[in-house]
């Protein structure tokens, strides 16, 4: 066996069963705010053209995908970034599902022969945990910088020292975050475009809670790119995903978009790697990525919902609204014992922050920076979130 594998932590889920092991919940229903799968419904007319592709399950997809899918993500990236162009044919790729895409991105990016020592992938911390697996198992060491509230939980890249981004060549952005919902400020990922200038390294952005915000749009990475007139996209890539903007992670539908000559030679090894997205699925999406209604009327009910919690708990729990997202990354005087509590006394499930991150002793960086924190997935629908909230009157 690979023995990198041996080097891979337990997922934060396997350590939140152990986490329980135990306990005994109360007899009310569980209700789970722990994972960030999306509950609300899938439009209806994205489920009506699967039905209809479904004679194309005879038919073998293509890595590449169907140049009508790429042309409606295209068109969705230039109308939503305000992109001058991007191309179709070269810049845009589908992939069956961004957790996919962003694990074998990394495989397919990562030079173990460059540069004396280990290859660095720079990422944030706390994260998203395919980040560093992946960086593992391509032979690349994971380099953490910590997003706290100090820091508006954007990180400070500036204390990352010269000689790291020298050995760097991959680094991970998520914007909106997750766990943090920060976005990152479009003068902020210019300076970052410039570093990868200075050092060549990649910027995978992933961006896959871009469409969840409440009153301002965020900012993308080749929105950036396109503002700098960069207009290739040099070095840079970003990762969409259907699963939160519309509401379909069991359609398993993304893309990754950016420097036509990195996807290159990533649709080389996507056609080895053999993740091709089903024809049935592309159809879908196209349907998906061409409408807005459903996607404004998916914010309007996270928005009711954290409305909903910051009215009811704010005097009760310190919640902050994020940037964007669907978390309440919530601050607690112990994460563990908070979501045992909640667990036992009111069959409610939240993560513990220190699970979704790391500890960390380098430069500037201190400490596990998810620790003492609780991250809430406000995916339940509006009955389950009101019972949440009754539940966590009566205990807290």
């Amino acid at each position: 066996m690979n023995p990198a594998i041996n080097h891979l932590h337990p997922y934060p889920f396997e350590k939140l069963a152990r986490l329980f092991a135990d306990l005994k919940a109360t007899d009310l229903p569980n209700i789970s705010l722990s994972i960030g799968e999306p509950k609300h419904q899938a439009p209806e007319f994205v489920k009506q053209k699967l039905v209809e592709s479904l004679q194309h399950l005879s038919t073998y997809p293509t890595s590449k995908g169907l140049p009508a899918l790429r042309l409606a993500i295209a068109d969705w990236l230039k109308q939503r970034f305000q992109l001058h162009t991007i191309d179709a044919e070269t810049q845009v790729l589908p992939v069956s599902g961004t957790r996919e895409a962003l694990f074998s991105f990394v495989q397919a990016t990562i030079d173990r022969s460059h540069n004396s020592g280990q290859p660095y992938v720079v990422m944030p911390n706390p994260f998203y945990q395919i980040y560093e697996g992946a960086s593992i198992l391509a032979g690349a060491t994971p380099y953490f910088y910590n997003c706290t509230p100090e820091n508006n939980y954007l990180g400070n890249l500036d204390n990352i020292p010269a000689d790291v981004w020298q050995q760097t060549q991959l680094l991970f952005l998520c914007t909106p975050g997750n766990p943090t919902g920060a976005v990152i400020p479009m003068e902020q990922l210019k300076k970052l475009i410039a570093l990868s200038d200075q050092h060549d390294f990649i910027i995978a952005s992933d961006e896959c809670y871009s469409e969840l915000y409440f009153d301002q749009a965020p900012t993308g990475l080749l929105q950036a790119c396109a503002e700098l007139g960069r207009h290739d996209y040099k070095n840079c890539v970003v990762f969409h995903s259907l699963s939160k903007r519309s509401n379909l992670p069991g359609l398993r539908s993304g893309f990754v978009a950016g420097d036509s000559r990195i996807l290159d030679s990533y649709l080389k090894y996507r056609t080895y790697h053999g993740a091709a997205m089903p024809v049935q699925h592309q159809l879908a999406s196209i349907v998906a990525w061409q409408d807005e209604t459903h996607v404004e009327q998916n914010r309007q009910l996270y928005r009711q919902k954290f409305d909903l919690f910051l009215d009811e708990l704010g005097q009760l729990l310190p919640l902050q609204k994020p940037d964007a997202g669907f978390y309440f990354w919530l601050k607690v005087d112990d994460d563990e014992r908070f979501a045992r509590h909640l667990y036992e006394k009111a069959n409610i499930t939240v993560l513990p922050g220190c699970y979704l991150s790391r500890d960390v002793s380098q430069n500037h960086a201190q400490g596990n920076p998810g620790q003492n924190h609780v991250r809430m997935a406000l995916v339940a629908d509006m009955n389950q979130c009101e019972q949440v909230i009754k539940r966590l009157k009566r205990i807290l």
